[in-house]
């Protein structure tokens, strides 16, 4: 696999990036209730969210970002459900060299029918289950034993072998479903003002009129009595768990709410048993308190649970008509977000909903990764997973498994036994499609199979760059708004519906380049074996010759712009912080040269430091001193030290390991070593959480983070420590990009972004024939024009002119320089500033036009004072933010009004739009219909719905008509491409 750019492809993080801090996330405190006499009643650590502190002078509601997800939705990781269940198939049974039996799954899909075949595994293991995606080559078949290679698996005590028969579906389907439930419930428990123990609050019979617009905000109240939908384990048959509750469903996920005043009351209990019997065992509770700030506020100390990991407090402002959110979270609950604004207060109540809903979904699915949780998920999948083993394997000699070890993952059946296998498959797809409409009918899937919702902005969503861009590209950087790339056919600079200029020939093979407009320099490897060199140029002198049209320069124009000691240079890495001096480090096979800069004056150039500066680039750089490594690196990334005093040090990658060397003594230590018999190194990415350095390690599919500790004597302390943590990918990357608090993979068909710091899932983007082009400042990346909406939609749907679907209008040219170029792949751009949520627009200046980019700005918000450099410090982009959220105090809390299509739909008998969810609300009938529809729609047995409501609610959320948008469930969801 062709890697695109060999260094980190994201060395300025902790610069421009965002720092990686928990601190958001709340700290851990011991929280101690007491009874009316002071009495120590109990005591709990417990992480306290409760926004920021310091942060006084804030207006409510002034709150505004795009990061609140679902992590690990269930769309993308209920992978056998949705690539497996109704689809051929092969699985495969096994015991490892410690004789604990296994369970292998694989398929051949196409990704949202976009072209892009490839093997979906799953490896079922009693520790859980481990998903990759393999790419699929026509010429050479796929293997079992390089499928378990690739999983870490390699070592047997029974070869594996496939089974044949069908019902082995419903049983893997039951090892899937011990991930968890796809639905929830959660408590919600009334408390009055002063009230201090958990006897006091179970008792309220009833709640104020704020607490039952609470209720109305988080869903519908339903009546018990001949309930179809998820009960959450409330009684639908005889009122013993009272007549009514509160019940909603949120993009895709059934909710039901034990509300305490709903449940049944006694006043002979006075520890109302019947209502602690349901909330009491619920692991997330939400807890409105009554009363003034100033009043006493509430504590999980107070609840008498052991099971109760999560408790989110709910204060109500009827002055300002906002909510007030806290969050406690037992200290083994793993972090979770979304992180809570700062101040944690709400005036938009929709916003308020989607972020309490996101946040306790979030919360259920990270407590059971606890270990009072996993261990018995544990115990439960090793216990299922051996009796399937030994139901099996009496069948060994039959014809229910196959006796051929290592048996090939054949897309198609041999010919020898076409008939017989056909008919096999027939009924292996049939139970499958028969087991996947009674897990919908059930209300089980992962989400619903067609969602309605509002068209929401997300953070990675793309913008059309250029299109029709012929070149193979090599490497690229970005400078201000343009593009400079180097291709086979050149070096050409490249602005948003500009023409492309040449500025090197051909001749000048660059392989690697930096671009640093502070510094007024381009950095340059030059790749051509033993001839291969570091090369300096000014960017003042490019720019002068693109502006004057002298020449295009050669490689034979750029001898005086070589450093010299760089000859056969294979990679070179930079600091990410340009604030004391820039370091670069040069490897020549085996060895490591040291070199800085003489002049660094300030981070940016001004009149007097031109003047002091030499005439050629390449005299401001000196030469350091050189290390010898015992292997060549083949990622490098520079670390700055907490005082750039002797502590600076340079992760190396090589072998079979990671490790650290310290620039000034040229010692190493090992960091991390890699157990795998095959290693493909990613990155190394250096990150700094709360000011002290970090890595994340990437290689295969890992990425591990590791904290480097204060340097005691010059040396690092490296060792094992709460704070690292690691997570898989679910297809190996050849790149990754940090941009706190996302990190994104990219694959060579799809983005794969995360969370930073808790590796969770938030959405998977199908782009094919990708390549990333430059991510040090926004995210460039090259893909093929033909991307479709989802495979569901109808033509009538999902029109060319779709959001999916980029049209030739939409996406600006880009002029080719010569005539009879065949049109190629286009350029897409992802903003760092909306990956990062800050609220800055660095305008900048480009360099082929003289144009201005201002801020945009409202009425009432003057316009700020702008930067023309990319290399911005931390303090500068501190004050920039600072101001910007200050220009934006009381400007942004203006009400939404209601649009015409919620109106419409509230006129809908059986499928009513509520404002406050955001999202379609379904009856029973409504939601097994469409379910039904839409399952049997993706297997070709069905195409309309015979409900009329259905079609006409599905008719009036055309995104032709409002901006809504439908999504399938079962196909991947494709990056919105405008």
């Amino acid at each position: 696999m062709k890697c695109f750019y060999s260094s980190s492809v994201s060395e300025d993080l902790g610069c421009r990036r965002g720092e990686f801090s928990r601190k958001h996330y709340g700290s851990v405190e011991l929280l101690i209730s007491s009874d009316a006499d002071g009495a120590i009643q109990r005591a709990g650590r417990f992480r306290v969210e409760n926004g920021s502190s310091n942060e006084v002078n804030y207006t409510p509601g002034t709150w505004h970002r795009t990061d609140v997800h679902l992590e690990n939705p269930e769309y993308y990781t209920r992978w056998y459900f949705k690539y497996f269940l109704g689809k051929v198939h092969q699985n495969y049974i096994g015991t490892d060299a410690e004789k604990n039996p296994f369970f292998l799954s694989v398929v051949l899909s196409d990704q949202n029918n976009q072209r892009v075949p490839q093997y979906h595994s799953i490896l079922w293991r009693k520790t859980g289950t481990q998903k990759i995606c393999l790419p699929y080559s026509p010429t050479k078949t796929l293997s079992v034993k390089s499928i378990l290679s690739a999983m870490s698996l390699e070592k047997f005590e029974k070869s594996p072998r496939e089974i044949f028969h069908p019902e082995i579906q419903k049983d893997l389907l039951v090892l899937e479903e011990q991930e968890g439930s796809v639905n929830f419930k959660f408590g919600v428990l009334y408390a009055k003002d002063g009230q201090l123990t958990d006897d006091e609050m179970f008792s309220n019979e009833t709640g104020s009129e704020s607490f039952q617009r609470f209720l109305h905000l988080l869903g519908d109240t339903i009546t018990l009595k001949g309930w179809t939908g998820y009960r959450g384990g409330l009684d639908t048959k005889n009122d013993t768990t009272g007549t009514c509750s509160i019940y909603t469903v949120y993009q895709g996920h059934e909710i039901m709410f034990h509300v305490s005043t709903m449940l049944p009351y006694s006043r002979e209990n006075k520890q109302q048993v019947e209502r602690k019997r349901h909330i009491g065992n619920d692991i997330v509770t939400i807890v409105f308190q009554e009363g003034e700030e100033s009043s006493p506020a509430f504590k999980p100390s107070m609840i008498r649970s052991h099971f109760t990991h999560i408790f989110a407090l709910v204060r109500y402002n009827k002055q300002n008509d906002s909510y007030r959110l806290k969050i406690f979270s037992e200290e083994s609950v793993p972090l979770f977000g979304p992180p809570l604004p700062s101040p944690p207060v709400f005036t938009n109540h929709q916003e308020f909903r989607d972020f309490v809903l996101v946040k306790l979904i979030n919360g259920e699915k990270a407590t059971l990764e606890t270990p009072t949780f996993s261990q018995k998920r544990q115990r439960t999948l090793d216990m299922l997973i051996r009796s399937l083993y030994q139901d099996l394997m009496p069948d060994l000699h039959k014809n229910m498994l196959n006796r051929r070890s290592f048996s090939d993952v054949l897309p198609e059946s041999p010919k020898s036994t076409r008939k017989k296998e056909e008919a096999r498959q027939a009924e292996f797809v049939r139970l499958g499609q028969a087991l996947k409409l009674k897990t919908t009918v059930k209300g089980d899937t992962p989400a619903t199979l067609a969602t309605t919702s509002f068209s929401k902005k997300e953070p990675w969503e793309s913008q059309s760059f250029c299109s029709n861009f012929p070149h193979e590209v090599v490497c690229a950087d970005s400078w201000g708004q343009s593009l400079l790339v180097s291709t086979d056919a050149g070096i050409l600079l490249i602005d948003d519906g500009q023409p492309s200029v040449q500025v090197f020939d051909k001749t000048l093979q660059i392989k690697q380049m930096h671009v640093l407009e502070a510094l007024d320099l381009l950095i340059a490897r030059t790749d051509k074996g033993k001839d291969s060199r570091l090369l300096v140029f000014r960017l003042s002198a490019v720019q002068k010759d693109i502006e004057t049209k002298q020449m295009i320069r050669s490689k034979y124009d750029c001898r005086e712009n070589k450093l010299e000691r760089t000859k056969g240079c294979h990679l070179y890495a930079i600091n990410t912080h340009h604030g004391s001096e820039l370091r670069i480090v040069v490897a020549i096979r085996n060895k490591l040269l040291l070199i800085t800069k003489k002049y660094n004056p300030c981070n940016s150039l001004t009149s007097s430091s031109l003047l002091s500066l030499p005439e050629s680039p390449v005299d401001e750089f000196q030469y350091i001193r050189e290390i010898c490594l015992s292997d060549p690196p083949v990622v490098m990334t520079l670390v700055d030290g907490p005082t750039g005093d002797s502590d600076n040090m340079i992760c190396v990658a090589y072998r079979h390991q990671f490790d650290l060397v310290n620039e000034s003594t040229g010692e190493s230590y090992r960091l991390h070593h890699v157990e795998a018999n095959k290693v493909n190194f990613v990155a190394a990415i250096d990150v700094y959480e709360d000011g002290e350095a970090g890595l994340l390690l990437c290689y295969n599919y890992v990425c591990q983070y590791r904290k480097v500790y204060p340097f005691n004597g010059g040396s690092p302390l490296v060792q094992s420590s709460a704070y690292d943590f690691h997570f898989s990918w679910n297809q190996v990357p050849y790149a990754v990009v940090c941009a706190f608090p996302y990190i994104l993979a990219f694959t060579t068909d799809s983005i794969e972004i995360r969370l930073v710091v808790n590796g969770n899932l938030v959405h998977t983007a199908v782009v094919p024939e990708l390549q990333l082009v430059a991510s040090r400042s926004d995210i460039y990346f090259k893909a093929t024009a033909a991307v479709t909406g989802s495979s569901h939609s109808s033509s009538k749907e999902m029109s060319s002119s779709s959001p999916q679907t980029p049209t030739a209008y939409e996406i600006p040219e880009c002029p080719l320089s010569s005539e009879g170029e065949v049109p190629g792949k286009n350029l897409y751009k992802i903003p760092l500033s909306n990956l990062v949520g800050r609220s800055i627009e660095r305008p900048l200046k480009s360099p082929l036009t003289p144009k201005v980019i201002t801020t945009p700005t409202s009425s009432g918000v003057t316009s700020l004072p702008v930067t023309h450099s990319l290399s911005l410090s931390r303090m500068e982009i501190k004050e920039i933010a600072s101001r910007t959220r200050k220009e934006l105090l009381g400007l942004l809390d203006e009400p939404i009004p209601k649009t015409e299509g919620a109106q419409k739909q509230k006129k809908a008998p059986r499928r009513q739009s509520d404002p406050k969810q955001g999202a379609v609300r379904s009856t029973s009938s409504d939601r097994i219909i469409s379910a039904s529809f839409e399952s049997f729609s993706e297997s070709r047995h069905l195409s309309t719905s015979s409900d009329p409501d259905t079609v006409a609610n599905r008719e009036e959320s055309s995104p032709s008509s409002y901006p809504f948008h439908l999504t399938s469930l079962y196909d991947e969801d494709i990056i919105d491409l405008k």
